[in-house]
């Protein structure tokens, strides 16, 4: 079994802005992420994002805009040694249709559980919202809500 760190993303990794984060100028890395994930990648563990991008059903940018940023993001740890194991989206808005892959339905930590054979009890979710904690609760997954923008480095402790 594999142990993992999901991440949300605006708020965790990039900085949150107030509104949507889909433009690569925009997407500004937040302070600590990279020690962060140096240190959790070299205790094993699963790198994994978990992000609403709910904008695209909105329309206001695309699934390809998402992909162009997240592109972005996966180059800019690879420069640094870090290598995400995957990031899981829903590109669904909760005020344009009901789905159940939005957080805090917590599918999208499942498919992550399952395909990558993930320990739930060794494994952390890293959110800025309640709807975070709430998706990682529901699949046992120790789940901390931190200040948007905040560093990560002042949870490193929580890592085995």
């Amino acid at each position: 079994m594999n142990k993992a760190v999901f991440l949300d993303r605006d708020g965790v990794i990039n900085r949150e802005r107030g509104e949507y984060t889909w433009k690569i100028e925009d997407f500004t890395l937040n302070d600590g992420l990279i020690d962060f994930l140096k240190i959790a990648q070299k205790k094993s563990y699963l790198l994994i994002v978990i992000s609403n991008q709910g904008g695209i059903q909105r329309g206001i940018y695309t699934l390809d805009d998402v992909e162009k940023a997240h592109t972005y993001l996966i180059k800019e740890l690879y420069k640094e040694g870090i290598e995400l194991t995957d990031i899981y989206i829903c590109p669904h808005h909760n005020k344009t249709e009901r789905c159940f892959c939005r957080k805090p339905q917590p599918i999208m930590l499942e498919k992550a559980i399952a395909r990558f054979k993930i320990d739930v009890n060794s494994s952390i979710f890293f959110g800025d919202s309640p709807r975070d904690v709430e998706a990682g609760n529901a699949v046992g997954v120790k789940s901390i809500q931190i200040e948007s923008n905040s560093s990560l480095m002042n949870y490193i402790q929580m890592l085995n």
